[in-house]
């Protein structure tokens, strides 16, 4: 039975039953879906657009032979889903990781659609990635990985058409590593075709950091909002990759404390406030665990001993990890401790069931399609640097961001105001991104 009633339930019950085996995209499906119930008995007409919108415009599979450093071929799956181009060309990250699947890729390109319509500027959604895994592996054979997997994308992407930019697992060696490949088998230095590119040959500045600037942004705006701010404030930051490196940094200059980060081996508790230098070392430099964190800080930093760093006491959680890494039990945490705000600096990092806890103590609540989408945000600026043959400072970068962010928060404000949800950002982010692009597939007419 549908989770919906009516003509929306039985677009939905298309959806399910097209894609088969694919929780992560009949989520992000349904947590849209619950958000355009007004929207869809208000204007009719969107109902067909919808329909249209679930399903990705293409999907390209394809096999990925690379030879080890032991001189054994080996096999990955790659993929690129390009969901959606009405604002314009596909873009979105790779994924190199083990759980890389089509459902993974669909449901971020999915989400895709809604957060670059957010930002306003003309940028379509897609995403994709690997099964591939670069931990343990030698620069030589993430090389060799990269230059087989653009040898098939190479032909699906272009400036006009679909740009890739990073993702988990791809930095910026990875995205040169592509784009050489990519230059050498079109004869073309076409910087617009991959973002994330370094300074020297293509890139902006403040993209390493955008996603978690972004996020923090994003959240300071919702505490101006409470009559609140960063400020004397502890806060729990998931992760310890780029995205939550930058917004433990741009905390710090906001004067707040981040007391907890984590990695895949668990989490570190510095009530001091995580040193941001020796965090660098260890991810940075060292490639390393946090326990080597804790071993170079010294006294007053420990590895957690509970379920989850979301159960130690703070004021404000970014959670900037991976899917479903806020659960209903960690959320409950949050509310008893008192957390004013959580703000996705990852995509989809919390479960249903912990949005429902969260929304219904009164806890700001800010998904990631709208609070991380300072990424793809100054992607689309390097875009428009490479477009121009430009370079911008760093501070006219960061300042361009901090003003979409902060332009992002207000429409998905008011948007919840109009649709009578007045607080709720889940409601104002699905709404504003998806009437941007159904109007624009209307006007295109049967695309």
């Amino acid at each position: 039975m549908s989770e919906f009633s009516g003509p929306l339930g039985d677009v939905y019950d298309v959806v399910i039953r097209r894609n088969p085996g694919e929780p992560e995209f009949h989520q992000a499906v349904q947590e849209v879906f619950e958000s355009l119930i007004p929207v869809i008995d208000r204007n009719p007409q969107y109902l067909d657009v919808l329909t249209r919108m679930c399903e990705p415009e293409r999907q390209i599979i394809f096999r990925v032979p690379w030879i080890d450093d032991s001189g054994r071929v080996q096999i990955n799956r790659g993929f690129r889903v390009e969901f959606n181009s009405a604002l314009g060309p596909y873009k979105g990250g790779l994924r190199f990781h083990p759980s890389v699947n089509l459902s993974i890729v669909k449901f971020l390109g999915f989400e895709q659609i809604f957060k670059n319509s957010l930002t306003g500027l003309p940028i379509g959604g897609g995403k994709g990635g690997s099964d591939f895994d670069p931990k343990g592996r030698s620069d030589l054979e993430i090389m060799r990985f990269c230059q087989s997997f653009m040898t098939e994308l190479y032909r699906h992407i272009g400036e006009y058409t679909d740009v890739p930019a990073g993702d988990i697992g791809v930095g910026g060696r990875e995205i040169g590593y592509l784009f050489g490949q990519y230059k050498r088998i079109t004869n073309r230095y076409e910087s617009g075709v991959l973002t994330g590119k370094g300074l020297t040959w293509g890139g902006s500045q403040v993209r390493p950091e955008a996603t978690g600037y972004g996020t923090v942004f994003f959240a300071s705006d919702m505490l101006k909002a409470k009559g609140e701010k960063f400020e004397g404030k502890k806060v729990l930051v998931s992760g310890s990759g780029n995205v939550a490196t930058y917004a433990i940094e741009k905390i710090n200059q906001l004067g707040g404390t981040v007391i907890a980060c984590s990695d895949s081996s668990g989490y570190v508790v510095d009530e001091k406030g995580i040193d941001l230098e020796i965090l660098k070392e260890v991810k940075q430099v060292r490639r390393g665990r946090l326990s080597e964190y804790v071993e170079l800080r010294g006294n007053g930093a420990v590895m957690g001993t509970g379920s989850s760093l979301w159960h130690v006491p703070a004021d404000i959680a970014l959670p900037c990890a991976t899917q479903n890494e806020l659960d209903a039990n960690d959320a409950a945490a949050l509310v008893r401790n008192g957390c004013l705000v959580v703000a996705e600096g990852a995509n989809m990092p919390t479960t249903p069931e912990a949005i429902k806890i969260l929304q219904g103590a009164g806890v700001g609540f800010a998904p990631g399609k709208a609070a991380n989408a300072g990424g793809v945000a100054t992607s689309a600026l390097e875009m428009q640097q490479n477009a121009s043959r430009d370079s911008w400072s760093f501070e006219h970068t960061e300042e361009r961001l901090r003003g979409i962010m902060s332009s992002l928060h207000d429409n998905c404000l008011a948007t919840a105001d109009e649709y009578n949800a007045p607080g709720n950002y889940i409601v104002g982010a699905n709404v504003a991104g998806f009437v941007q692009v159904a109007d624009a597939m209307l006007a295109l007419g049967a695309i």
